[in-house]
């Protein structure tokens, strides 16, 4: 039995049409209109533990009203939602102890005390025995670098480094599952790094199953196998990323400097380009591997040094919303 299972779900928010003006304002509180907003449409997945899926799409999307089922906080108007054997929304008290959520743009951390303060308030709240929390604190301190910084009250630290307390805050419990929503918005590229490492360090160590919805490609990229990609409420695309890249981004430039001046003209290659210092070859990775096609030109020409254009996930989820009409 899979460790989330999503089946049919749907939700709508019936929103009030507010109108413009004085007199529109005076006209809706007598008369109040409203509209009906399908959030998600008949969505189902699977997804095993201690995988790290990618739930990605554009803003409005569904995606976070999906998390927010997943999480408990929404109850769905149909459909079932089964997460390690409980019902988030009707095994609340219990579902709540397995869980750990983190919003980019949101805090569990208390603003004016040091985060150390809310560590061991979360201790209390969760019920962490002495020394399992002491042994959990110590590890995502060593873990995070955050030594220097939690005695600093959390409205005078960096970004980056609140982000990193509030990741230690939503596993001091060691929760079986982990929501990432934005982790590393706003962050520099370091600290976008020692988290990237670290969630993939807690997943490999701990096999906590982490769902992570992003703008960040990058984040993807570096964290993820699998992506899930929502559009207008509705799954678009299940399945991994290097088949998605197989299908969408199968073009690679590679650029070789040799002064051998070779041609070759084979099926697999979409374009070649002679330039003073080498060639530059576009090929069609769904023909021949890079690695083999590397192999072919060592073989006809000297090579100085090569460059290969790894593709650009940005483009490809791009060319995705393209194709979907999203």
């Amino acid at each position: 039995m899979p460790f989330i299972m999503v089946k049919h779900i749907n939700k709508t928010f019936k929103v009030p049409i507010k109108a413009s003006g004085i007199i529109g304002t005076i006209k809706s509180f007598f008369n109040r209109k409203y509209k009906y907003i399908k959030a998600i449409n008949d969505i189902s997945f699977s997804i095993k533990k201690g995988e790290i899926v990618g739930y990605i799409g554009p803003n409005g999307a569904g995606k976070s009203t999906t998390i927010k089922i997943l999480s408990g906080i929404l109850v769905p108007d149909s459909g079932e939602v089964k997460i390690d054997r409980l019902i988030p929304y009707k095994d609340r008290k219990k579902y709540v102890q397995e869980i750990g959520v983190v919003f980019g743009q949101r805090s569990q951390l208390w603003w004016d005390i040091p985060a150390i303060d809310s560590f061991n308030l979360l201790k209390e709240i969760y019920k962490i025995p002495d020394n399992e929390y002491q042994k959990t604190k110590d590890e995502l301190i060593e873990l995070l670098n955050l030594k220097d910084i939690l005695n600093i009250p959390v409205r005078q630290l960096s970004l980056g480094n609140r982000m990193k307390c509030e990741i230690a805050a939503s596993l001091l419990h060691k929760p079986k599952i982990l929501f990432l929503d934005e982790p590393t918005i706003g962050l520099d590229a370091v600290s976008k790094k020692i988290v990237r490492e670290f969630i993939k360090k807690i997943n490999k160590q701990n096999n906590v199953t982490v769902i992570l919805t992003t703008h960040d490609m990058a984040d993807i990229e570096a964290l993820a196998k699998r992506i899930i990609l929502i559009g207008k409420g509705q799954i678009l695309y299940d399945g991994s990323l290097s088949k998605l890249k197989k299908q969408y981004d199968y073009l690679r430039k590679i650029t070789v400097i040799t002064k051998d001046k070779v041609h070759l003209q084979k099926p697999y290659i979409v374009e070649e380009k002679t330039f003073e210092e080498g060639i530059e070859f576009v090929i069609d990775i769904r023909k021949i591997e890079i690695n083999e096609f590397i192999k072919l030109i060592s073989s006809k020409m000297s090579i100085i040094d090569i460059d290969v254009d790894s593709g650009n996930i940005d483009e490809l989820i791009v060319k995705l919303y393209e194709d979907f009409k999203i």
